[in-house]
């Protein structure tokens, strides 16, 4: 079951660190919503496990108690889409509902083996604002170190996408992230060949370390559509590289909830940039068997997204930006995106 617990220190680190920083509004562009009853989506083909120790899932009245727990006094307004690993059909159905009920702007969650004509039927009936592909939901029978973003993004979708100028929110594979070649090339071809796409490359390419750039922004600092957001990423070097690349009205603010109230901090190996999540020790169970998890005894662990905030405070401060640049990559940004998609 879903659960969060917000104690003394995490008080502590809202008040002193982040309720200055942050403005008064602002937009969750990265977070799921689904029900512990869906069905599970079948074959899983690659993606993190850890995640799953934090929640089963996410309703949308608890992401609204959730945003007013962690955010007391700010006004946060969440695009959202259906959970990675249950059926796509019932996450959907969920999605729109809650659209409905609570005017969330919405993603569709999709399958690679959907045609183009049933991504758009079913953008039209969710009332969706654009696709939310999902490495996993993609042939089981591709490895996943394999796995390239045109096998769970086909190019069917992605003609669709280009021709109703939709949003694609995309988290990409393979064990280099970033700054895989395979990647960058497949980045750049959807920059050129589909002009009208909203595309978002999720999490700054899984960039947790500054090992997992590289050179990639060398090449996507070329691009001039793309966008890209911070979701999960508590790495302040990866954060600092796609600003310097792209400036701060293209990078984007996301929780990636429920997973962003895991109490922990993130360590990487200096020499591999391989991370691990630093827990409380007992917390999440048995966590011995997910080689980015470690057990400390530590008390003060605050949670992931108060970390990942912290990151971007400290890269604020040492690029100097300004408050309107914060407010840009915590609200401008993602208002006129979803504004010029509705």
């Amino acid at each position: 079951m879903y659960a969060l617990n917000r104690n003394e220190y995490d008080a502590h680190v809202y008040e002193t660190e982040l309720k200055d920083f942050l403005p008064d509004s602002f937009i969750d562009i990265h977070t799921h919503i689904w029900k512990n009853t869906f069905t599970p989506y079948g074959a899983s083909n690659g993606g993190a496990t850890w995640t799953r120790l934090v929640a089963d899932e996410l309703t949308a009245q608890q992401l609204i108690g959730t945003y007013e727990t962690l955010f007391p006094g700010k006004k946060v307004t969440p695009l959202v889409f259906g959970g990675c690993l249950s059926d796509v059909r019932e996450c959907n159905d969920y999605v729109a509902e809650s659209a409905r009920r609570y005017g969330f702007p919405t993603l569709l969650r999709t399958d690679y083996a959907m045609s183009g004509e049933e991504v758009e039927r079913e953008v039209a009936r969710c009332g969706c604002l654009g696709l939310k592909p999902y490495l996993t939901n993609c042939p089981p029978y591709i490895p996943p170190a394999e796995l390239r973003i045109f096998d769970f993004l086909p190019h069917e979708h992605l003609e669709a996408a280009n021709r109703h100028g939709w949003i694609v929110m995309l988290h990409i594979a393979r064990a280099a992230r970033l700054r895989d070649p395979v990647n960058v090339a497949q980045l750049m071809e959807i920059e050129r060949r589909y002009p009208n796409v909203k595309l978002i490359v999720a999490h700054i390419g899984r960039a947790y370390s500054k090992q997992d750039v590289g050179d990639a922004f060398d090449t996507l600092r070329r691009t001039e559509h793309m966008l890209f957001d911070f979701t999960a990423n508590l790495c302040s070097e990866a954060i600092r590289a796609c600003i310097e690349a792209v400036g701060t009205e293209r990078l984007m603010f996301g929780t990636d909830l429920p997973i962003a109230v895991m109490r922990m901090y993130r360590v990487t190996d200096p020499s591999t940039g391989f991370y691990k999540n630093v827990v409380p020790r007992g917390l999440y169970g048995d966590v011995t068997s997910d080689p980015h998890m470690v057990e400390s005894r530590e008390k003060s662990i605050t949670l992931m997204i108060y970390e990942q905030l912290r990151a971007l405070r400290r890269v604020a401060a040492e690029m100097k930006l300004t408050d309107a640049q914060i407010e840009h990559v915590m609200y401008t940004n993602a208002k006129r995106l979803l504004d010029g998609c509705r």
